[in-house]
């Protein structure tokens, strides 16, 4: 499940982020902070962390400015 994760956040990385423009309002990026949370914890607190973050990068969160928030 892991190798499975961390296949589509690196696909998703080298394939479809640089044919978008820049959005992230976090540093470091939602893809990084993914792919580092999912190989430090794992598939299940790793995935579960990183929807998390997903979940808090969108226009409507109270957050307005670019934030660093690293993984825990």
């Amino acid at each position: 499940m892991k190798k499975l994760l961390l296949a589509a956040i690196r696909f998703y990385r080298k394939y479809i982020s640089p044919t978008r423009p820049p959005c992230c309002r976090f540093i470091p990026t939602c893809s990084a902070y993914a792919l580092e949370a999912v190989e430090k914890y794992g598939a299940l607190r790793g995935g579960f962390l990183a929807l998390r973050r997903l979940l808090k990068c969108q226009p409507f969160h109270r957050q307005k400015t670019i934030e660093y928030d690293p993984v825990p």
